[in-house]
């Protein structure tokens, strides 16, 4: 009655309002006026439905095509006989923190990446290493590989030895002159998305990133990671607090400038 509340007759039995006096809207919730149509038959169901179909091959085919008619470079997608095609993927990698690598290991032959030699395993010691900032790193991948096994394949291929799971691969897209930034999950499929987009990485492009989940987990850093951390978080405070007193004492010339000189102005 108060606060005109609206609802569908089906949710009424678990509505629980603050009224002022008890029992005043549950006598007036029954109206018809406050109750609204039954919702969708079947929520669940309706869900299911809007969920878009897998592409045939035929349909997946000419999507191809498509795609392939758009290349400027020779990074064609191949369709295979069972369905699946392989391709190209660009990733830039965007990480501000250092990663772990391997001490004292000599870059990988062409030898390793035919016999699958992981130079990683061959010495215990590790060490901390800032990846080239925004490097690019381009991968041969089907469309069966999945968001988890390119930041596998990737972090093998730089021989970075930390957890997989400290790190999220992300789609830049630009929309309205605004860069935008989506989590993808680890089971999505990037050559879809790659296909889907076409190869224009101005539209879409894949960028690896630290994963930024809100908390935390300290246990899965190694000691000398934690120790370089502390000390990138001192030098950030000690370079803020230098910005701050440059800025308050500019302020302060400025105003003490402007003092001295009404000082020597009549009235």
């Amino acid at each position: 009655a108060d606060c005109r509340y609206t609802c569908h007759q089906e949710c009424r039995s678990l509505i629980q309002l603050d009224c002022r006096q008890p029992g005043q809207c549950q006598s007036q919730l029954s109206p018809e006026s406050t109750l609204l149509p039954p919702c969708s038959q079947n929520v669940t169901q309706t869900v299911e439905e809007e969920k878009p179909e897998p592409p045939t091959i035929q349909e997946i085919k000419q999507k191809i095509e498509k795609y392939n008619a758009k290349v400027t470079n020779c990074l064609l997608m191949k369709l295979n006989d069972d369905g699946t095609y392989t391709g190209f993927i660009k990733v830039h990698l965007k990480l501000r923190r250092p990663v772990t690598v391997p001490a004292g290991i000599r870059p990988q032959s062409i030898y390793d990446a035919l016999k699958e030699v992981n130079l990683a395993d061959m010495t215990d010691k590790r060490t901390s290493f800032y990846l080239p900032l925004d490097a690019v790193k381009q991968l041969h991948i089907s469309s069966t590989t999945t968001v988890s096994e390119v930041i596998q394949g990737l972090l093998k291929k730089f021989m970075v030895v930390d957890n997989p799971q400290k790190f999220a691969l992300f789609k830049e897209m630009r929309k309205d002159g605004q860069v935008l930034f989506q989590k993808l999950p680890l089971t999505e499929y990037p050559l879809y998305l790659r296909l889907l987009a076409g190869p224009d990485t101005d539209v879409l492009s894949f960028v690896l990133k630290e994963n930024e989940t809100g908390e935390v987990e300290w246990d899965a850093f190694s000691i000398p990671e934690l120790q370089n951390f502390l000390m990138i978080l001192d030098k950030e405070e000690k370079d803020k607090i230098q910005q701050v007193q440059r800025k308050y004492e500019k302020f302060k010339q400025r105003l003490q400038q402007t003092l001295k000189e009404a000082r020597g102005k009549p009235g």
